[in-house]
């Protein structure tokens, strides 16, 4: 009796393993035939599923996205009241997987470069990758205000590129307690009615008081 195959799991499986092969040799170096022999698997296997590099990187950049704002991720991390405290906690996270949303940052800018910037802003499957961690820090930090969560993704990616070049001279505990402090500031200067999102702290109800 034939195998029966379940296709979309298989190609999920084979987009988990992928995104080591690329930080290694980097997106314009690698190779469909290179991915393949990093798989384990055969080119035309490969193609089968993924019908060039493009678009097998583009799915690894939108199955990365899933898998890091999916419920459960969320749900391991600790949801304090304060802001500051969020803030932390965010900062935490980014730290214990520092190397990994280097090496994402990097592939990205890296794809980004052998496209025109009007082409790479069209691109939907990166845009949407793009909205959904957006979307899960607005949740997470209970902010609706887009310029601040904007802010803070770009600071974080330009923190990870200050210690990929300066290590530990840049100190991730001091530049955590800088943006909390920053962040947490303007928010109390703006009006929060307007711009915070209804916020349910964990085991718990009602607006969470950043004060």
């Amino acid at each position: 009796m034939p195998k029966i195959v379940d296709h979309h799991q298989y190609r999920q499986q084979l987009l988990s393993q992928c995104f080591t092969l690329f930080a290694k040799q980097g997106y314009g170096s690698i190779t469909m035939r290179a991915i393949a022999q990093g798989l384990g698997v055969s080119t035309g296997t490969l193609y089968h599923y993924f019908d060039s590099k493009e678009q097998l990187f583009e799915q690894l950049i939108d199955y990365l996205s899933l898998q890091d704002t999916n419920e459960c991720a969320l749900a391991e991390l600790s949801h304090p009241p304060a802001l500051a405290d969020r803030i932390r906690v965010a900062m935490e996270y980014v730290a214990c997987h520092e190397e990994y949303f280097r090496q994402q940052d990097l592939l990205l800018a890296e794809f980004y470069r052998q496209q025109t910037p009007e082409v790479a802003r069209q691109n939907a499957v990166t845009m949407a990758a793009d909205e959904r961690y957006v979307q899960a820090l607005a949740q997470f930090l209970g902010i609706d205000d887009r310029s601040v969560l904007d802010f803070f993704l770009a600071w974080v990616s330009g923190l990870l590129h200050r210690r990929m070049l300066m290590g530990d001279q840049i100190s991730m505990a001091e530049q955590t307690e800088l943006i909390a402090a920053m962040v947490s500031a303007y928010w109390e200067r703006t009006d929060r009615d307007s711009k915070s999102l209804e916020w349910t702290g964990a085991g718990g109800g009602g607006r969470g008081s950043d004060r």
